[in-house]
């Protein structure tokens, strides 16, 4: 009776961790698909460099939206209005803070380590952080 119960609960839970990633990907492609064209904006791109490294504001705002950050991150300078995660206008976060968090993850955001390159991470955080 109760082994029965169980595996009830272990198929909900599969089942919603399916629907959870089918979401998550579908997102991940909308978002990807939003970018494109010139927008007109002829600011020359900014470098951001830090001990762990430097990265390129101009490929980062291209890695942010390739990587899906918009469907949770609301970010004015990338367009993006998620409410997943932590509303990146408010936050202001710091170079550094951004390479550890995109990388190793934490509260609900997944690590991108195996995702992004440590280039593509590094960029993501300049941009990021310099807008």
């Amino acid at each position: 009776m109760f082994a029965r119960a169980a595996d009830t609960g272990r198929t909900r839970l599969v089942r919603r961790a399916l629907a959870l990633a089918f979401l998550a990907a579908a997102l991940a492609i909308a978002v990807a698909g939003c970018g494109g064209g010139g927008d007109g904006d002829t600011t020359e791109a900014s470098t951001t460099t830090s001990a762990t490294g430097s990265g390129d504001a101009a490929t980062g705002k291209e890695v942010f939206a390739s990587a899906g950050c918009g469907g949770c991150h609301t970010f004015s300078a990338a367009g993006s209005s998620g409410s997943v995660g932590p509303n990146l206008d408010d936050a202001s976060p710091s170079y550094d803070h951004v390479v550890t968090q995109v990388t190793n993850g934490g509260g609900a955001m997944p690590s991108f380590k195996d995702d992004l390159t440590e280039q593509q991470i590094q960029d993501v955080a300049a941009f990021v952080s310099g807008s």
